[in-house]
Order: C-alpha cells, then structure tokens, then sequence
C-alpha cells in the first residue's frame, strides 16, 4: 500500500476524532477535542504500523502479520484510559459518555486504518445523534432514583 493512502487513513481517523471529541468539548466532557483525535489518531497509527510496518521483515521470514492482535490490544489500552476519566461523586457517576465516546473514537480509528472510511463516517454520524438529540430526550425521561438530585453527564 502507497504512503499517501496510509497518511490519508490517519489523517481521516485525526479528523473524525476531532468531530468526536469537539462534541464533548462542548458539553464540558472530561476528555475533549484533542483527547479523542489523539485516541482516534494512535489507534489508526498502531493498526498501520501492526499491519504494514513489518511486511517486509514478515515477508522475509515467512510470517504471518496477526492484525487482531493489534486491535484488541488497542482496545485494551483505550479500556484503561477510558477508567481515568470515569468519576463517582457519591451516587452519581460523571464522564460515562466521555469514557464511552473514546472507546468508540478509538474503533473509528481502527476502522480508518482498515481503509473502511464510509463505516467510519457512518459510525461518526449514528454517535452525534447517540450524543446529541438522544441526550434531549433523555433529559425528559423519568429517573426515579434521581428525581431528588441532579445528575449531569458530561
């Protein structure tokens, strides 16, 4: 595969993480703008290196590249760093979404390297609406065990 298409793949995962990851900014989640296009972008990168960046060496040897491996590491990874962002205050759990929102901006990233960039930007658009509108309807539904406290999810 030519170096422009694989820098065309990192440069689609930077920009959809940055979409992202612009919507938390505004929602004052934990992890914001450059978090989610870092996330997006690392997880894109660590793909494109597992699956192209040792093609000659694995030619040469007779081995086998086991892209799998690469994403469920990744996955792994973004677990973790998702937990950081997760806080309890008494009852109420805040960055939730936040933590959510990486996870998924780090499958956007795998999904860019993989050179699926319509199911990325399919992906993008199903998590604004998950982010956005469905976030108003939620607000209107009764929480029984919240109707005394206030709860924001950022």
């Amino acid at each position: 595969m030519d170096e422009g298409t694989l820098v065309f793949r990192l440069l689609l995962a930077a920009a959809l993480g940055a979409v992202m990851g612009l919507e938390r900014e505004m929602k004052r989640g934990n992890a914001g703008l450059r978090t989610h296009l870092l996330v997006s972008m690392g997880a894109c990168l660590y793909v494109l290196s597992g699956a192209y960046g040792f093609l000659g060496d694995a030619a040469a040897h007779d081995q086998k590249v086991d892209l799998a491996r690469s994403v469920s590491q990744v996955a792994v990874g973004i677990g973790f760093l998702g937990g950081g962002v997760i806080v309890k205050h008494g009852e109420i759990v805040r960055g939730l979404t936040t933590a959510a929102n990486l996870w998924l901006a780090a499958a956007v990233g795998v999904t860019c390297a993989t050179g699926h960039w319509k199911l990325a930007l399919f992906t993008l658009s199903l998590s604004l609406l998950a982010l956005a509108p469905l976030e108003r309807i939620e607000k209107r539904l009764p929480h029984p065990k919240l109707d005394d406290k206030h709860q924001t999810e950022a």
